[in-house]
């Protein structure tokens, strides 16, 4: 067994998550919290100070008290992620309420199952279309009261509801609210099976919140004598968002909402907020590399951008070397050829996300390592970290100034870390979950004397880095016996430009395969080069020089992994995977057996074609 720990950086709070409010109002009452957009009045952003959101959860919280709801009870929200998430949430949190959070794309089953197990009293939507599916499963949910739909201003309607409360009873329930106090139920992303509720207290949140804010807060602002701001676009539902929310708060950091992830959406608006930082998922970086790279070869310019690539790991390589303190770093004309390239590539890409961000904290799932090099290189250092539901977000994470990029870095300060004999990682911290909500015996299969089985296999190297491999449960063993771990190979394919996701399959079989789908945009692309007549999705995909090239892809894919490993077969598929088919996660990992279910013909004919 191989065990790190690192030492913790904050003492523990004693109080609940709420009292951040109520405290950073009174010690800065001017301080800018939150910028929101108002609907109806374009892309501006409207400033909201300490001052005004201490009183308008306060308001809001009088509000659910005169609504009936008190100390312990548990209320849903469904929502993208907005404003009113957050004033939801502080102000369920100031009368000692628990959140539930809900995917607003989660079907009506899923939400029939959260919401009656939890037993919510109340639930909040965001629009007519989640109004009506929890409205269709009411039946099976004899404890909820009240459904209050954002877009049909609950809000005001509630505060209003509060006005004769006095503010004292809000405070009275405060205080009453300890570290060890549950704050959610958050539900896991179920890729393995059915979702199951993770308690997590106001001490986990608080605990991973202001140990991150003094490991990495030099981060949150590197470049800039003004206050650090971030625009959160992560799902609120989502165990990753609510912490960036949490620690927004408890550090003082300018917050923004986006409900959307994709461009159209998210990009404008980061350049109209222009963050100094951003948390994200590597998708994100998946699609802004494949846009980048696609803008390029459209306008001519495709091999300036495949050199200013090289440039950038080059340079980002020399950097890691130089900081991990096994080189000097770069040397005078790869210098040269990096400020360059600056000039003429990466300030466009550095752009995109508003043009102040120089540090980016990353996870949900893993990141490329080239891809983590390319960015660091072009001006923007991701710093990759991992954990779980169960572990309130981050249970590991790069260091500020010594990212080792591939790997998801060291324990955060609090945290210990643990490499079992089967190679599955153990961890232990303040972070760690209370347990699954009327899962006992789950419990006890996770928390073994006060370390969590995460159910991931890992490696932690002489520099006390941690790999992630894989899931224990997603393992591939072939008919022959041989076992893979499939997530090192499908992130290989991906790197092609043409590929979008790649789903290995293989588990009982005489060899592996693979599920591809190609991303549409470098798709047409490829064809208007080789001047291929318009055609449908199936046709496009007949083609023969595709099917070369994506071999191509396949086969420096295999260069990694030994015969038995290596994929043998492959079959395109003519779109993506997507969350509302069931075969994505909220948070866009993939459902393993739902996509076998879902593409069983195409995966019989791999093996008898």
């Amino acid at each position: 067994m191989h065990e790190l720990s690192t030492p913790p950086l904050a003492p523990p709070a004693p109080g609940g998550l709420a009292d951040s409010v109520y405290d950073t109002a009174e010690a800065s009452p001017d301080l800018l919290l939150y910028s929101r957009r108002v609907a109806g009045q374009g892309d501006g952003w409207h400033d909201v100070s300490a001052r005004r959101f201490r009183d308008e959860v306060l308001g809001l919280a009088k509000g659910l008290l005169a609504r009936g709801i008190r100390f312990g009870d548990r209320v849903a929200l469904m929502s993208r992620t907005r404003y009113e998430w957050t004033l939801f949430d502080y102000a369920l949190w100031s009368i000692g309420a628990i959140t539930v959070p809900v995917y607003p794309t989660a079907a009506a089953e899923q939400v029939r199952w959260i919401l009656a197990e939890t037993h919510v009293v109340a639930c909040v939507v965001e629009n007519e279309d989640h109004a009506m599916t929890v409205g269709a499963v009411c039946d099976a949910l004899p404890h909820l009261a009240d459904i209050w739909q954002l877009d049909q201003r609950c809000v005001e309607l509630l505060v209003e509801d509060g006005r004769d409360i006095p503010d004292a009873l809000v405070h009275r329930q405060r205080l009453a609210v300890t570290a060890e106090s549950v704050a959610t139920v958050i539900y896991t992303s179920g890729t393995t099976g059915r979702p199951k509720g993770c308690l997590l207290t106001h001490g986990n949140f608080s605990a991973e919140a202001d140990n991150m804010l003094a490991g990495w807060g030099s981060l949150f602002n590197e470049h800039s004598n003004e206050q650090a701001s971030s625009l959160l676009f992560l799902p609120l539902a989502h165990v990753y968002g609510r912490m960036v929310q949490i620690a927004a708060m408890r550090g003082g950091i300018r917050l923004g909402h986006v409900g959307e992830l994709g461009a159209d959406a998210l990009l404008p608006a980061l350049a109209s907020f222009r963050p100094t930082f951003l948390h994200a998922v590597p998708y994100v970086f998946e699609k802004l590399y494949a846009q980048a790279r696609q803008a390029a070869a459209t306008a001519g310019r495709g091999e300036l951008f495949e050199r200013a690539a090289e440039v950038a790991i080059r340079w980002a390589r020399a950097n890691e070397r130089k900081a991990l303190g096994h080189g000097t770093g770069p040397g005078p004309g790869l210098k040269a050829r990096h400020l360059a390239f600056d000039r003429m590539v990466y300030q466009r890409i550095r752009a995109a996300l508003g043009g102040r961000v120089r540090n980016v904290m990353c996870g949900g799932s893993t990141l490329n390592r080239d891809l983590g090099l390319f960015f660091a290189g072009a001006g923007m250092t991701v710093y990759e970290g991992y954990g779980l539901t169960e572990t309130s977000a981050a249970i590991t994470a790069n260091p500020p100034g010594r990212a080792k990029f591939g790997t998801v870095g060291k324990p955060v300060p609090g945290a210990t870390v643990l490499i079992a004999e089967d190679g599955e990682v153990w961890v232990r911290g303040g972070s760690v979950f209370a347990g699954y909500l009327n899962h006992p015996r789950c419990t006890a299969e996770a928390l073994r004397d006060g370390w969590f089985a995460t159910g991931d296999l890992g490696s932690l190297d002489g520099d006390g880095y941690l790999t992630i491999i894989g899931r224990k449960k997603e393992l591939i063993v072939t008919s022959s016996g041989k076992n893979l771990a499939p997530a090192a190979l499908e992130e290989r394919v991906r790197l092609h430009p043409l590929v979008s996701q790649c789903l290995v399959v293989g588990d009982n079989r005489p060899y592996v395969a693979a599920l591809i789908t190609l991303d549409p945009r470098a798709l047409d692309h490829w064809q208007q080069v080789r001047r291929r007549p318009p055609q449908d999705e199936w046709t496009a995909l007949a083609d023969e020089e595709l099917h070369a090239e994506i071999q191509r892809a396949v086969a420096a894919a295999n260069t990694a992994v030994s015969r038995a490993e290596s994929i043998r077969a492959f079959r395109l598929l003519p779109r993506d995977f997507t969350v509302e088919q069931g075969l994505l996660t909220p948070s866009l990992k993939m459902r393993r057996k739902a996509i076998a279910d879902w593409y069983a013909a195409d995966i019989e004919e791999l093996y008898t074609s």
